[in-house]
C-alpha cells in the first residue's frame, strides 16, 4: 500500500516515528533497534513507519534498510533531502516516502524535487510550519502536507497554531499534524481539526513500550465526563484517563455548572447548551436541540469552532427507548453515544455501536453535579 493511501484510511491513522535523539531534548531512546520497532508499531496498528536517517537524530540509512527487512508498513525517510541524489538514497534504502522541508527548500527546488520522487515512486511528505508554507504547498501540489507544530527554529511547541493551519488545509490532501502530541485528546484535536493522521516520535520514544503508547493514542472510543462541576471532579476524571470534560451550561439542569472550569492538556473542554450555539472558549461545544416540555431534546451535535464535527446520540429526556443501541449502530460518521451510560453498561454499549466516543453524567454522581470517584474511574476503565 501506498504511503499516501494507508493515510486515507477511515478514522484517525498514525505514523510511528523511530528518533534516537533529538537536537531539542537530546537523548530519547539511544539504543532503540528500528527493526523491532517497526514490527511492534505494526502490530499496533500504525498506518505508516517513520525512519530519523540523519545523523544529528543518531539515524542512518542503516536503520531504513533494518526496518524495511522487518516490515511491509509504508517507510517515510526523514532527513534534510535537497537533491535527487538524496532521494535516490532513500528509495535504493527502503523508502516508500521522503519528507521536504519547505523551510529549507524554495518552490523551484521543491518542484524538482516532487517529480524527481514521483519518477522514483516514492511518496513525499512536504513539511509546513506557517501560513506562508502552507500557501506554497498547496502552490506545489503537495499531496500529503504535514503540520508541524514545532518551530525548528526555537523548537517551541505551539499546538493551537498547528491546529488553526490544520483546519486551513484543503480537503482534499493528505493532513498529517505533526509533533507536540502526548494524549488521546490532543490527537483527537487534530482530527477534529481535519487531520488524517497524526506523527508522533519523542512521545513513542519515550515511554516504557512505544507500540502500547501508539495504540493508547489512536484507540476509540474516547471518553467524555459530562455534568463536572467541581474542580476536583475534572481532576479525578483526568487521573482516570478520560480525554473530555463536559460542563454543562444550562439552567434548568440538575447539574448545572456556574462556569467552565480550566482542565489538564490530556483533556477537551466541552460547553453543553440548550437550543442556542454559544462560545465559551471550550475546545467543543454539544448543543442540544431545543424541545418545548423538556430540558433538551433528543439528539445534540457536537461543534468546533462553530462547524459540526460529530453527532451525540442520546436518550430521549427522562425517558428510554429499547431501539437506542440499534439506532445508533446504524448512524454515519462520528458518534458520540450517550444515555444513561455507567460502570456496568458502557462496555457492552460500545461492543453494540462501536462509538467515536461515550458520553456519561447521572450514573457517575453521588448527587446532581457531584461525582463519585469509584464510578468515573470505573466507567473510564470499563470505556478502555
Amino acid at each position: 500500500m501506498r504511503f499516501a493511501e494507508a493515510l486515507r484510511q477511515p478514522g484517525l491513522t498514525a505514523i510511528a516515528e523511530v528518533k534516537r535523539r533529538s537536537p531539542s531534548a537530546g537523548d530519547l531512546r539511544p539504543d532503540a533497534d528500528p527493526a523491532a520497532l517497526a514490527v511492534a508499531f505494526e502490530r499496533s496498528r500504525s498506518a505508516a513507519v517513520s525512519i530519523l536517517v540523519d545523523e544529528r537524530f543518531g539515524g542512518s540509512f542503516d536503520d531504513l534498510r533494518a526496518a524495511r527487512a522487518a516490515t511491509e508498513l509504508p517507510l517515510l525517510a526523514k532527513g534534510f533531502f535537497s537533491t535527487r541524489a538524496h532521494l535516490e538514497e532513500a528509495r535504493e534504502s527502503g523508502a516508500d516516502a521522503v519528507l521536504l522541508l519547505l523551510r529549507d527548500l524554495d518552490d523551484p527546488t521543491a518542484l524538482q524535487l516532487l517529480r524527481a520522487a514521483q519518477e522514483l515512486e516514492l511518496d513525499a511528505l512536504v513539511e509546513a510550519h506557517d501560513k506562508d508554507e502552507l500557501r506554497r504547498a498547496v502552490r506545489v501540489d503537495a499531496e500529503v502536507i504535514g503540520i508541524n507544530a514545532r518551530d525548528l527554529t526555537t523548537f517551541e511547541i505551539d499546538r493551537i497554531a498547528q491546529l488553526e493551519l490544520v483546519s486551513q488545509a484543503p480537503r482534499d490532501r493528505v493532513i498529517v499534524a505533526e509533533s507536540g502530541i502526548v494524549s488521546r485528546a490532543q490527537g483527537a484535536a487534530a482530527e477534529l481539526a481535519g487531520a488524517d493522521a497524526v506523527l508522533v516520535g519523542s512521545t513513542l520514544m519515550r515511554a516504557p513500550d512505544p507500540a502500547a503508547k501508539l495504540a493508547e493514542l489512536v484507540s476509540r472510543p474516547l471518553v467524555k465526563v459530562c455534568g463536572l462541576t467541581r474542580e476536583e471532579d475534572v481532576a479525578v476524571g483526568a487521573e482516570a484517563g478520560a480525554d473530555m470534560a463536559g460542563f454543562i451550561l444550562v439552567e434548568e439542569s440538575p447539574r448545572r455548572a456556574a462556569e467552565v472550569l480550566p482542565v489538564p492538556e490530556t483533556m477537551l473542554s466541552v460547553a453543553v447548551h440548550v437550543g442556542e450555539y454559544k462560545d465559551h472558549g471550550t475546545d467543543l461545544v454539544q448543543l442540544y436541540e431545543q424541545q418545548q416540555g423538556t430540558v433538551r431534546g433528543r439528539d445534540a451535535v457536537l461543534l468546533r469552532n462553530g462547524e459540526v464535527v460529530a453527532r451525540a446520540l442520546d436518550l430521549p429526556w427522562e425517558e428510554s427507548d429499547p431501539e437506542h443501541l440499534a439506532r445508533a449502530a446504524q448512524a454515519d460518521g462520528r458518534v458520540m453515544l450517550a444515555g444513561r451510560l455507567g460502570p456496568d453498561n458502557v462496555r457492552a454499549a460500545i461492543e453494540a455501536v462501536q462509538p467515536w466516543a461515550v458520553d456519561a453524567a447521572s450514573r457517575l454522581e453521588r448527587e446532581p453535579g457531584i461525582k463519585d470517584h469509584e464510578k468515573v474511574r470505573a466507567f473510564v476503565e470499563a470505556a478502555r
